[in-house]
């Protein structure tokens, strides 16, 4: 094969390889003007036609037989050069007209927490030993637990036994949330059981709160039997501020060592039948579009507040916004490039090659 057409062949490997490179260049472009990639067609088509034009050509100069074979190529090669910057330029000007733009795109996240109030009964009873300590330690270390999973959402506590009061207000300081549910013990308030007191008290925090959602989580582990609010009258407040109510009742099946008096100061303690007014519970719940739960064991309570973190996740809004950005300057810039690189070769240096 004639040095000529080994040259031109290299020539025409080496442009579209150019091609190739411009197309990975861009691919992960968009382009407002695709139909003018179309264009690059006719970089292959260009290239066949000198690569048939130069092999019909026939050499118009003279060596003499002491010149070099690489010398004697010399022009050809120089050519080929030319061809290929004018070749580059005008890719990259076909690039260039087809506009390609980058899309940057990103995500502007706004959580949209919950208004949560956990109603904790607090009565006697709580010391039960059928939980390990017993039921109201365990129910505050799970309470505990459920605050540190919901780090988005603004939290209080209210307690209840025959009266019912705020341990700690609505608030997004968890580490007050914590050191109230810490604090709990019984005996805070009159004795007994006051289910609608505990609830009444928690619709009010929540009542006037910004936001749509709003949970109250109520916990007992008995019958209501005093304040001056019937659970139901209670529930009927919560729906119609809207406030979900999930409640849990807590306590084995059968008979728990409960207290049963108190001697020096110390409770005293003995086997009692576990009473707890499920169907009051389940009829606070159902009237709110809540959940009751039965709570037979610690890793049981655990279950039922990581299910109602599934159920009351918090919301974002997500506003995404798309930002296109023109890219075919630097196919211009290279384009010129080329085509002064030509210029100046054509007029300066290899002038007298050709």
């Amino acid at each position: 094969m004639r040095r000529s057409n080994v040259i031109s062949l290299i020539t025409l490997l080496g442009i579209n390889l150019l091609i190739v490179g411009v197309l990975f260049r861009t691919a992960h472009f968009e382009f407002a003007n695709k139909v003018w990639l179309l264009g690059l067609i006719l970089i292959p088509l260009l290239s066949i036609w000198f690569f048939f034009r130069q092999h019909k050509r026939k050499a118009s100069l003279n060596y003499s037989h002491l010149t070099s074979q690489w010398k004697s190529s010399f022009p050809v090669i120089i050519r080929h050069l030319f061809f290929a910057l004018k070749v580059s330029a005008l890719a990259c000007v076909i690039v260039a007209i087809a506009r390609p733009q980058s899309n940057d795109s990103y995500e502007n996240r706004t959580k949209e927490g919950i208004n949560i109030v956990l109603a904790m009964d607090i009565s006697a009873s709580m010391l039960s030993r059928d939980f390990e300590p017993n039921r109201l330690e365990s129910a505050k270390d799970v309470a505990i637990q459920f605050v540190d999973e919901r780090p988005d959402d603004r939290i209080a506590v209210v307690v209840y036994e025959g009266e019912s009061i705020t341990q700690v207000p609505l608030t997004s300081d968890h580490r007050v949330v914590k050191n109230g549910i810490e604090e709990l013990n019984t005996g805070l308030l009159t004795g007994g059981t006051a289910i609608g007191m505990g609830l009444a008290t928690a619709v009010n925090r929540l009542k006037d709160t910004e936001g749509e959602s709003k949970v109250v989580i109520l916990l007992t582990d008995g019958v209501n039997n005093s304040g001056q609010i019937n659970p139901e009258d209670a529930a009927q407040m919560a729906e119609l501020y809207g406030i979900r109510v999930y409640t849990i009742g807590v306590g084995t099946i059968g008979k728990a060592k409960s207290p049963v008096g108190i001697a020096n100061g110390q409770y005293i303690y003995d086997w009692v039948e576990v009473e707890i007014d499920e169907e009051t519970l389940k009829t606070i719940s159902d009237a709110t579009g809540g959940k009751y739960f039965r709570a037979t064991s610690k890793n049981k309570l655990v279950s039922i507040y990581e299910e109602i973190d599934r159920l009351e996740k918090t919301r974002f809004n997500v506003l995404q916004y798309n930002r296109k950005t023109e890219e075919f300057f630097p196919f211009l810039i290279a384009a010129l490039i080329f085509l002064f690189a030509e210029f100046l070769l054509k007029n300066t240096l290899f002038r007298s090659a050709l």
